[in-house]
């Protein structure tokens, strides 16, 4: 009877004549002729120890890995396996062992520590680590012992004292050295976002000043013009109103003044505005009826000055 997962090999006198790997029932001539022997052709994992071994870059680490292996249900590795390990899994296993610890010392010296211990995922390598290992022991395993790997991976991976401190050492050397450069990346563009404000307020700072100084300009203009048209329709009235303008301007709520009252221009409050004389104003160089050309004009005011 063969059972599901295992195949079964005849042997005659004990040298094996067939093998069987169809699930079922088959015949054998009876012993002592003939005899069975059953391969378990099952899937089997297995691991080995911590293995301290070498990066290119000259680091040490320490892994241990499982290996997942079994007889392939193929007549001729079936026998290889009877005649290297006399059917044994356990023997097998350690054989496999020492094969897997000798294999990671190889594989281990083609990568460096980096890519195998690493904060960024993108640089590691931890697959293409145990892809090259596989593929190592696979075939000398198949080869030797007629056992097939289907897979080799790291179980453990951990670090030395003197590795893990220089490890640390470095992987601190590694974030000051990125904290430095993007401190001065952050300078730098603080620098220029600060100089372009600078230069965009002294340009909006020119402008306006440009502008403000136009825009007086043109009311001064208009100012000046507006005076001299109030001007020249009646020049007392516009030098009494002038008048009364700086008075308004110069005395305020709280100003105490002390001024003669015949100055200009706090004479108007004593004074008052000249009369304009009626008809044709008189020249000042003609003289009026029963004044003699060289005796001088007396002031008519007609307010008399506050004692």
């Amino acid at each position: 009877m063969v059972s599901a997962g295992e195949a079964v090999v005849i042997t005659q006198f004990g040298a094996p004549v067939r093998v069987l790997t169809r699930p079922g029932l088959a015949w054998k001539l009876p012993a002592p002729i003939q005899a069975t022997v059953p391969v378990d052709l099952r899937l089997r994992t297995s691991a080995t120890g911590l293995e301290d071994v070498g990066t290119r870059d000259g680091l040490r680490i320490l892994l241990r890995a499982y290996v997942a292996w079994q007889v392939p249900p193929d007549a001729e590795r079936i026998s290889q396996f009877l005649r290297a390990v006399r059917n044994n899994p356990d023997e097998a296993a350690r054989q496999l062992r020492g094969f897997v610890g000798s294999a990671m010392q190889v594989t281990a010296s083609s990568f460096d520590f980096a890519d195998l211990v690493n904060t960024d995922p993108k640089r590691l390598r931890l697959g293409a680590f145990e892809q090259q290992l596989t593929a190592q022991v696979a075939a000398q395993m198949l080869q030797t012992y007629g056992i097939q790997v289907q897979q080799i991976g790291i179980e453990t991976l951990s670090l030395p004292e003197t590795s893990l401190v220089a490890t640390v050492a470095r992987m601190r050397s590694e974030r000051e050295t990125v904290a430095a450069e993007r401190t001065a990346e952050g300078l730098r563009a603080a620098a220029e976002v600060r100089f372009n404000a600078e230069r965009d307020a002294r340009i909006t700072v020119a402008g306006a000043r440009t502008e403000a100084a136009e825009v007086e300009a043109t009311a001064q203009r208009q100012a000046a013009a507006i005076r001299t048209k109030a001007y020249q329709a009646d020049p007392q009235l516009y030098m009494m109103l002038r008048g009364l303008d700086t008075l308004s301007q110069v005395v305020g709520p709280n100003t105490r003044l002390v001024l003669r009252t015949d100055a200009a221009p706090f004479s108007l409050l004593v004074q008052g505005p000249s009369p304009v004389e009626a008809g044709r104003e008189a020249s000042p160089a003609e003289p009026r009826q029963g004044q003699s050309p060289a005796e001088p004009r007396k002031a008519v005011s007609p307010v008399e000055p506050r004692k």
